[in-house]
């Protein structure tokens, strides 16, 4: 899969579930697999989160999904924390990072970077992570991102309320880069 792609072709998703391009029409043509068709034409194409619904409702790996660099989008009111740590990431796991400070650049990004995970550092008082998470588990499009809540002491009540809101983890050390690159790696091995 061409890195950023987020709409594939038949011959694509029949290079990653290991079967015929044919085989991937009749799952198209009789439902199982959603998609569209290219108008005036017989091609189809598959949406990338539709195929992972698809896959994991029929327990086929999805590990031929992931083909270049994880994205991870950080998102932090300071620039300057947000650039050490998205440097750190990159360093450390090879991830493609980008940066935003606003909630909207927040919007913006996401729709462009198509990020497997954000992380959104819930002590930047500029940014509104609550927010963001409704937004981003509002949109079907989105589904497959993960979110994490970065911050410094939460407790487990506190860290129970950020997952009941849709966060898919919280990492209660901010400087922890280690333990971030752990959660990333395991949080995307469930999607990938």
């Amino acid at each position: 899969m061409a890195k950023g792609k987020n709409v594939l072709t038949t011959g694509d998703v029949a290079k990653i579930c290991n079967v015929a391009p044919r085989t991937v029409s009749k799952w198209f043509d009789n439902g199982q697999l959603k998609g569209y068709r290219i108008p005036g034409s017989k091609d189809r194409r598959i949406p990338v989160n539709e195929l992972v619904r698809f896959m994991k409702v029929h327990d086929m790996p999805t590990t031929a999904l992931l083909v270049g660099n994880l994205r991870v989008l950080v998102v932090d009111g300071r620039s300057d924390s947000a650039s050490s740590l998205a440097r750190s990431l990159a360093d450390k796991a090879g991830y493609e990072v980008e940066t935003v400070t606003t909630d909207f650049q927040t919007g913006a990004v996401v729709q462009k970077f198509m990020p497997h995970v954000l992380v959104v550092n819930l002590l930047a008082e500029e940014i509104d992570a609550a927010g963001i998470c409704a937004s981003i588990r509002a949109d079907e499009d989105l589904a497959t991102i993960r979110i994490v809540a970065l911050s410094d002491h939460l407790s487990e009540s506190e860290s129970g309320a950020l997952l009941r809101k849709g966060f898919d983890a919280c990492i209660c050390n901010s400087g922890d880069v280690d333990g971030l690159v752990r959660k990333i790696e395991e949080l995307t091995a469930i999607i990938y």
